[in-house]
């Protein structure tokens, strides 16, 4: 799954952050029966923002999900760094991208 970077304002929850779960041979992991959480650190203080956050799967076979803010997500503008963890129906647990992290820029409000 390549790094992408995800901008979204402070105290927005739109857009969604989604994501398609891919291997190391760039295919899409099969996530059926499987549990996804969504993490997110601030880069600059290792501060956890959010924790075991809730995913929506768009689609098992393709490992689709899709991570949707709540205000205090993005409460505080900043670099943040991103990572959707998987723990598979045996047991297993991969995390997603597992050579980086999605890098999540929160740009601060006007008002």
């Amino acid at each position: 799954m390549a790094s992408p970077t995800f901008f979204i304002k402070q105290n927005d929850t739109r857009p969604t952050l989604d994501a398609a779960l891919r291997d190391d041979r760039d295919r899409p992991v099969d996530i059926a029966g499987a549990t996804v959480v969504f993490h997110m650190r601030n880069a600059a203080n290792d501060t956890v923002v959010v924790s075991s956050g809730t995913v929506g799967v768009l689609s098992t076979a393709r490992g689709e999900v899709r991570y949707t803010w709540i205000a205090a997500d993005t409460a505080t503008a900043g670099n943040f760094e991103g990572e959707f963890q998987v723990t598979f129906a045996g047991g297993s647990v991969q995390t997603f991208p597992n050579d980086e992290y999605i890098k999540i820029i929160i740009t601060d409000d006007v008002a």
